[in-house]
């Protein structure tokens, strides 16, 4: 979890610091790019003039003038389309390593541990010009900017302005068994104990201390209670609040207002088959209102019954899309109920389908 934190505070520091180096290396990018597209010319002695001075200062107004030229090309986009030869450098590691997690994950945890005791490899890529110049410019906004003090103050905002959420903390409860399950759940519990409280926890970017971060702890707690908890981590979330159930005004907000709203997920899914879909008013109205009701006379899964409901709403349209036999529609409430309304009123199909 700290590991996680830091991790995530080093990218967003690091981001911080190449934005302010963005124009720079914007610049010094699109000249290495440019001196790719037209090399710089050799001195070569004209006979036409009085000396070789002369020759050589001429070439170089020549090619100056070029290369002027040709950076408008570069900035109009004309010029896209082409590809280099780019050299880029790699960290390779020299052995091999048996893991059970994933092989590229940890190749790329050992090139960040080891850092600069890797050799680089050199390797060539044909890429065009503008993944040329993204390559380039993040090359050298990363020479530009300074890592030591990016990890310094990316371990000091994780430390002071960290948080961290612990879901699903009621697995971990324990009912006064002594063996089974209970033990090693009651294991996990005394390992977070210590990191909850505060302490010096050793990471890839270096030492975190626990003390100022801000932990918070959700569970459903239906099969279990907090004070089944051990007594001393009950003691460090002292502040506790139950929610409410999700109604009908959430599922609105829910299914409108995030950026990656349900809605328009399933609207950009089925126009990638041709097909263009519209949600009316009054049809969002009545999908919250059935995921509602839904919950009430089933299990209660929270917003996680939006996902269902709008799966076996488009199932048809999302089954003929593909083949081309699915007109453009506009969903409104009596689409809803037409689909929905038979496994709404049965509690027994809704059970299973829903």
């Amino acid at each position: 979890m700290i590991s996680d934190l830091v991790g995530l505070s080093m990218n967003m520091v690091k981001t911080e610091h190449m934005e302010k180096f963005n124009e720079k290396a914007k610049a010094m990018a699109e000249d290495r790019v440019l001196s790719l597209l037209l090399p710089p010319p050799r001195s070569q002695r004209k006979m036409s003039l009085s000396s070789p001075d002369e020759a050589a200062e001429e070439s170089k107004d020549n090619y100056s003038e070029t290369r002027e030229k040709l950076r408008a090309r570069l900035r109009d986009g004309k010029l896209d389309d082409r590809y280099i030869d780019l050299e880029v450098r790699e960290k390779v590691v020299p052995f091999g390593v048996v893991s059970n997690i994933g092989m590229d994950d940890l190749e790329m945890n050992l090139k960040e541990m080891l850092g600069n005791f890797l050799p680089d490899k050199p390797k060539r890529k044909k890429v065009k010009v503008p993944e040329a110049l993204r390559i380039i410019q993040q090359e050298e906004a990363n020479k530009l900017i300074d890592m030591d003090r990016v990890t310094k103050e990316a371990i000091e905002r994780a430390e002071q302005n960290g948080i961290i959420f612990i879901d699903e903390i009621d697995k971990i409860a324990t009912r006064g068994s002594a063996h089974g399950p209970d033990v090693s759940r009651e294991g996990v519990q005394r390992d977070l104990l210590p990191i909850v409280e505060g302490s010096t926890i050793s990471t890839k970017h270096g030492p975190v201390k626990t003390d100022h971060i801000l932990f918070i702890a959700a569970g459903a707690f239906s099969m279990a209670k907090p004070s089944d908890l051990v007594p001393e981590l009950q003691g460090r979330f002292p502040i506790r609040a139950e929610l409410d159930a999700l109604g009908k005004d959430e599922f609105l907000r829910i299914l409108q207002e995030p950026k990656n709203a349900l809605l328009k997920q399933y609207t950009a899914l089925i126009e990638t088959e041709g097909v263009k879909i519209e949600f009316a008013d009054d049809a969002i109205s009545e999908l919250a209102s059935t995921a509602a009701m839904v919950n009430e006379k089933t299990e209660n899964i929270g917003a996680r019954r939006l996902h269902t409901i709008l799966e076996k709403l488009l199932e048809d349209i999302s089954f003929d899309a593909p083949e081309g036999n699915c007109p453009d529609q506009t969903i409104d409430a009596a689409y809803v109920n037409e689909k929905l309304s038979d496994i709404v009123t049965s509690e027994d199909l809704s059970r299973y389908i829903l």
